[in-house]
């Protein structure tokens, strides 16, 4: 009988695998037995989850790739063909804060973070989606968006833009690849404990999230994984796209 949630012989290119909620979820990917690429623009952080994954007896590889610089992509995605010879599963992991409050944004912060977590997730997309359908690869696309992107926070104006524009471009993509086989989903995260979201995180901050979070704590990266791994199986959510996925302690069910 067949497992649920088996990935082995897949191919999964985690695009800011290299990252704190990233890593965790490329590891839960690889558990299953998936081949990981993990892009970074960091090759020596990426390297470490690469090992990391290597030690659990997953099968992984490092990849230096920027979502800022799409000819880093581009090559990225030509030297994992080359390692692999294609892959099944996109997961676009990459993420820029700022705590800029909205009468001091610059435009210059304001076009800095868009790169990474909206135009930069549009483009690595293109190119990797594109060379899925000219091999007739169908399978998944899991993208990150974030709590923010629903119920718009203060102190983060540029980064729950982005996310709500990340929100925007998976229901497109959804319906633009569903002829292909190819399914695009997204994961909508509370709040980790990652490197991007800890500027913001003052006393005063905590005590506001955990009134308006009922499981009252913050999330922690290993429980990311079953939500990737589940969007990731085709038989497990075969026809499941343009979804949106909440990871959140029950923040999304609350009114703010």
């Amino acid at each position: 009988m067949s497992k649920l949630f088996d990935l082995t012989g897949k191919v999964a290119v985690a695009i800011g695998g290299n990252s704190t909620l990233g890593s965790s979820m490329a590891k839960g990917l690889a558990a299953e037995g998936a081949k990981i690429a993990i892009v970074g623009r960091n090759l020596e952080k990426a390297e470490a989850v690469v090992k990391e994954i290597e030690e659990e007896g997953g099968s992984a590889k490092a990849f230096q790739g920027d979502v800022s610089d799409l000819e880093s992509i581009e090559r990225a995605a030509n030297e994992i063909k080359e390692w692999s010879g294609g892959w099944d599963i996109i997961l676009n992991a990459p993420g820029k804060n700022s705590s800029t409050p909205f009468m001091e944004l610059a435009p210059e912060e304001w076009d800095d973070i868009m790169d990474v977590n909206l135009r930069g997730l549009v483009f690595s997309t293109q190119i990797f989606a594109k060379q899925m359908i000219e091999q007739d690869r169908q399978g998944s696309i899991i993208n990150i968006s974030s709590v923010s992107s629903t119920t718009p926070l203060s102190r983060v104006f540029t980064y729950s833009a982005s996310k709500a524009g990340v929100n925007s471009v998976t229901q497109y993509l959804a319906k633009e690849f569903a002829p292909h086989g190819i399914r695009v989903n997204a994961i909508i995260p509370g709040f980790f404990p990652a490197e991007q979201n800890r500027k913001i995180l003052d006393e005063d901050r905590i005590e506001s999230i955990m009134k308006h979070t009922p499981m009252n704590r913050f999330g922690e990266p290993e429980e990311l994984k079953g939500a990737a791994v589940y969007l990731a199986s085709d038989k497990a959510s075969g026809f499941v796209t343009g979804s949106f996925l909440r990871v959140d302690g029950g923040y999304g069910s609350m009114t703010i």
